[in-house]
C-alpha cells in the first residue's frame, strides 16, 4: 500500500462482480489480475486515466512514477487530482487517491524522473509498461526496456484534439521505433503547451490503453488490435493503420541496439511540457536521498521564502525574476536532488540558478 495505508476493507472478489461475469474474465481471470503488476510511467493525464481504471479493475500491484508536482492547469484533464493536491508530488497525491478507491491492492509511488539510470530498477517485476509520459525520450526509453526485457509496452499520446495509441508486444508486433525510428527534433512538433489538450481525447486514449493492458494481463494477447490508432476528436476523424510486420532493420527490435536504455548517465536538463519550467536531474553519481531539505531551506532563507512540505522543498527567490518579468523564479527540490526551476524556459539560466543555490 501507499503511504502506510492499511487494508481496511477486503471484500475479496465480490467488488469485481460486474467484471467477473464477463466471459473473458471470470473468477480465474480476476485472480490473474490480482496477481499482476503494472508499471505506469507518468501519472499526468493519460497516467491518471489508466491508473484509476486498473485500480478499480483489481490489478494487484500498481507502480506509479512521476517527476512532477500538481499544478492548477493539470486539473482540467488529470482526473486523479483536486485543488487540495496543488503543490504536492503527483506520485504521492495519485497514490493517496488510488488507495482511497481500492485499499486491497498494492500501490508503489515513486516521485522520481524515469531515466536510464533507474528504469530497470523501477520496472523490476512489472508484467507490463504503460506510457503516461509527456516527452519522446522517456517513451523511447520505455520501448527499449520493453523489447530488451520481453515485456509489453502500451503507448499512448494526446496533443490538442489528436490522439494516438499502439500496443507493442516484443517479438510479435512492430515496436515504437519500427513506426517512428527517431524522436522528432526539438521544436518540430506541437506540445501540450503550444497546442493544448482536449480532455475527452485523454479519456479515449486512456480507455484504449487500459483495455489493452487488461487483455495482456488476462492472457488474451490475441485480442489486441495490432494497428496504430489515430484520431482527431474535434474533426471526427478516426483511423487504424496496419503496420505490417516488424522491421528487420529497426534499431531496437531488429538490431537490438537500446540507445535510450543504455545511454550515458549524467545530469539531465529538459524543458517541461506545458510549463515555463526546466527540470534538472542530478548525475548518476548522486545517491538518492542525498539532500537534507530542511537544512537547505535554512540556507535558502536569506534569498526568499522556502518551506518543506510532503518531502518537497518549495519557494520563490526575491531577486530572481521570471523571463517575462511578471513574477519571481520558483524552485521545487526533491530529496534525490532533482529540481524544477519555474519561471524560465532557458536551460542555461536554470542550470545557473541550480548551481548557485543548490550546488553540485
Amino acid at each position: 500500500m501507499s503511504e502506510g495505508e492499511g487494508h481496511h476493507n477486503r471484500p475479496g472478489l465480490a467488488r469485481y462482480h460486474r467484471q467477473r461475469i464477463l466471459p473473458d474474465v471470470g473468477d480465474e481471470g480476476q485472480r490473474r489480475l490480482l496477481a499482476s503488476h503494472v508499471l505506469i510511467v507518468g501519472v499526468g493525464a493519460l497516467g491518471s486515466a489508466v491508473a484509476e481504471t486498473l485500480c478499480r479493475a483489481g490489478v494487484g500491484r500498481l507502480t506509479i512514477v512521476d517527476r512532477d508536482i500538481v499544478e492548477i492547469t493539470n486539473l482540467q484533464r488529470q482526473a486523479l487530482y483536486c485543488e487540495a493536491d496543488l503543490g504536492d508530488a503527483k506520485a504521492h497525491a495519485a497514490a493517496k487517491r488510488l488507495a482511497a478507491i481500492n485499499s486491497a491492492i498494492q500501490i508503489d509511488a515513486i516521485a522520481e524522473d524515469y531515466t536510464q539510470r533507474n528504469a530497470e530498477r523501477i520496472a523490476d517485476s512489472a508484467d507490463a509498461l504503460i506510457d503516461g509520459t509527456d516527452n519522446f525520450e522517456t517513451r523511447y526509453l520505455c520501448n527499449d526496456l520493453a523489447v530488451s526485457s520481453d515485456r509489453p509496452f502500451v503507448y499512448g499520446g494526446v496533443v490538442g484534439s489528436q490522439a494516438m495509441q499502439l500496443t507493442v508486444i516484443p517479438g510479435v508486433t512492430p515496436c515504437l521505433r519500427c513506426v517512428f525510428e527517431d524522436p522528432p527534433p526539438p521544436g518540430s512538433t506541437p506540445t501540450c503547451d503550444s497546442a493544448g489538450v482536449l480532455g475527452p481525447a485523454v479519456q479515449m486514449v486512456g480507455a484504449l490503453q487500459s483495455t489493452a493492458a487488461l487483455k495482456l494481463l488476462l492472457g488474451a494477447a490475441g485480442a489486441i488490435d495490432r494497428r496504430l490508432f489515430t484520431a482527431d476528436l474535434w474533426l471526427n476523424r478516426y483511423t487504424r493503420v496496419d503496420l505490417g510486420e516488424r522491421k528487420p532493420d529497426c534499431p531496437c527490435c531488429g538490431q537490438r541496439v537500446f540507445d535510450f536504455l543504455e545511454g550515458e548517465a549524467g545530469a539531465e536538463v529538459r524543458s517541461l511540457c506545458g510549463r515555463n519550467s526546466v527540470q534538472i536531474s542530478p548525475g548518476d553519481d548522486a545517491p538518492v536521498g542525498r539532500v537534507d531539505l530542511n537544512e537547505l531551506a535554512g540556507r535558502l532563507a536569506p534569498f526568499g521564502a522556502f518551506e518543506v512540505r510532503d518531502r518537497l522543498l518549495r519557494g520563490r527567490f526575491r531577486e530572481e525574476q521570471s523571463d517575462a518579468g511578471d513574477g519571481s523564479i520558483e524552485l521545487t527540490l526533491f530529496p534525490d536532488g532533482r529540481a524544477i526551476v519555474s519561471g524560465t524556459s532557458k536551460v542555461d539560466r536554470a542550470r545557473s540558478i541550480y548551481a548557485k543555490y543548490v550546488g553540485g
